[in-house]
């Protein structure tokens, strides 16, 4: 013991969620600690042999409103406040008869769990505590006087100061004062989180705000909209969400890297919550790369897809009648880099399909769903492949990307914009494309989205036949593209014949000089450069097809 331990001589117990309380139960029994409690905990720990005082013996006033006021109260916020090392307060605690708490147990309402059951809104605001974060903050600011207990983890270490009488250091009760803000804080953004989702500002206090506003107002400024269509409730002014820990990761990107998985609070349907079917540990690279693998192949839904993806690039992605003539084409596009890569399928994967990825070095493969003989199959012959099931497509709306001393924050980047239907394109040059080449030009216009930027890609036949990626400037991207089209398919010369899509404009005439040398026969590319005439220009003198998106998809 130290000179700051506190004894625990009187506690306040109030827990929803009552699993293994029996260890302080038993502790309390026999210290002799005098333990206030609250309706169904009160009742748990006297069936535990607790002589229990019940809250409303404290306040002498009953739980009402059907329990949502039952301790806010200053005969128990008075004893939790009270700074018992300050002798005004001590004094002022005894003139009001009131009796201070050593100990506060509470863990709360289980908000988040109600909204992912799919609780109606009335169900989920009862599961909004107001007594316990008010508790649990209370004493976490008078950790000088008081331990506060929120995490069912450290039960057991309570339960022993208690028995042994050494209550907790003052270093300690303030190690348990920080998680227990860091419960409220978590507690609180969750709720946050729902509440800005479900209850947006109404037009009528939009239209009374915009009257409202005084010229050199700074703060209404900071949130004036830059651009049409700017959704204010998408950035407020203060971010306020929670991740919770899942589980720790083997490390990082690289191995002196530490890493772990959170999982969103309110959300147990996305790929962090992929069901694993078998094969080892996921890694940090692996949910990177099946991440972007899974969102790659969605942007064609309800067309099956398959991507082949490696250190979060597609190295194939193709379209097809079936799942396992999607997957041939997507990994004919280069066999060599889908060694030890990430397979996504936006399709039930078939024994037909498993049968082919079978001979194939493969990390990870993700799918809605998988075949019972083509599960049995993958876990039989490949026992380290990390077989995920995700049951929802991708349905993330807002990106974070952090960067030293804040982060970035931008709507998802989808395949909606009016420059992503044809119908939408400018034909600038050439024929107008027959509907097999506009199909292919569609394709790979969709498949740009998810190439690392610079990014040109080559499509043929509802498949990428050569890609082009992360590069700093667009003609090695293109020379890039070419070279892989022409060189990984038995000396095939792929590109001719193909169409190409570039991610954002060309910024010379060399680029898209390069792919029609190559034999590109139609061209895809939001414009926008200066030099779009000179590039036009090229693409007029050699005949080729070219259209203009007039959208751009950078993927950095």
């Amino acid at each position: 013991m130290t000179e700051t331990n506190r004894r625990i001589r009187r506690a306040l117990v109030s827990v929803y969620d009552k699993a293994g309380i029996e260890g302080l139960a038993n502790a309390f029994v026999k210290a002799g600690t005098e333990v206030v409690s609250t309706g169904s905990t009160a009742k748990r720990l006297a069936e535990l042999g607790v002589d229990v005082i019940e809250v409303q013996t404290v306040t002498g006033f009953p739980e009402s409103l059907g329990g949502r006021v039952k301790t806010l109260d200053p005969h128990i916020h008075a004893g939790i406040l009270a700074d018992m090392t300050n002798p005004e307060q001590v004094e002022e605690l005894k003139s009001l008869d009131i009796k201070p708490f050593d100990m506060v147990i509470v863990n709360l309402y289980p908000f988040a769990d109600t909204v992912r059951s799919g609780a109606s809104v009335a169900d989920i605001i009862e599961k909004i505590d107001i007594g316990g974060p008010s508790m649990i903050r209370g004493a976490a600011k008078n950790s000088a006087s008081v331990a506060v207990i929120t995490d069912p983890a450290d039960y057991a270490l309570a339960a022993q100061r208690v028995a042994d009488g050494a209550g907790f250091s003052a270093e300690e009760r303030r190690w348990l004062a920080a998680k227990a803000f860091a419960t409220t804080a978590a507690y609180d953004a969750t709720i946050s989180e729902w509440t800005a989702g479900h209850w947006p500002e109404p037009e009528s206090i939009d239209a009374v705000s915009k009257t409202c506003v005084q010229e050199g107002d700074k703060a209404r400024k900071a949130l004036e909209r830059p651009q049409e269509g700017f959704e204010t409730a998408m950035f407020p002014s203060c971010i306020t969400r929670t991740w919770n820990y899942a589980h720790g990761l083997r490390y990082g990107e690289n191995p002196h890297q530490q890493a772990s998985l959170y999982v969103d609070a309110l959300d147990q349907t996305g790929f962090a919550h992929a069901e694993q079917l078998g094969g080892k540990p996921m890694s940090y690279n692996n949910y990177v790369d099946a991440d972007a693998a899974w969102r790659a192949v969605w942007d064609f839904a309800p067309q099956i897809a398959v991507a082949v993806c490696k250190h979060n690039n597609p190295c194939g992605l193709a379209i097809g009648n079936t799942v396992a003539e999607a997957h041939l084409k997507a990994h004919a596009c280069d066999p060599m880099s889908a060694y030890g890569g990430v397979i996504a399928a936006n399709s039930m994967v078939t024994f037909e399909m498993a049968q082919n990825v079978r001979p194939i070095f493969t990390e990870v493969i993700v799918a809605p769903d998988y075949e019972p003989e083509a599960l049995k199959l993958l876990k039989a012959h490949k026992k380290n492949l990390r077989i995920l099931k995700v049951a929802q497509r991708p349905h993330t709306d807002i990106q974070f990307r952090q960067i030293d001393g804040g982060i970035l924050v931008q709507s998802i980047d989808r395949i909606d914009a009016p420059g992503d239907n044809p119908d939408h394109w400018k034909l600038v040059s050439g024929q107008a494309a027959d509907t097999q080449t506009l199909d292919d030009l569609q394709f790979a216009w969709r498949a740009i989205r998810c190439v690392k930027s610079n990014a040109i890609l080559l499509a043929k036949d509802q498949a990428t036949v050569g890609i082009g990626m992360g590069q700093v400037n667009r003609v090695d991207s293109c020379h890039l593209a070419v070279e892989r089209a022409n060189t990984l398919a038995d000396g095939a010369s792929r590109a001719r014949g193909s169409v190409a899509a570039s991610d954002a404009f060309f910024p010379f005439a060399d680029g898209a000089e390069a792919l029609i040398d190559a034999g590109v026969k139609a061209i895809v590319q939001p414009g926008g450069s200066i030099r779009d005439k000179e590039v036009i220009e090229a693409a007029q003198k050699r005949g080729i097809t070219m259209y203009l998106t007039g959208t751009r998809h950078f993927f950095h």
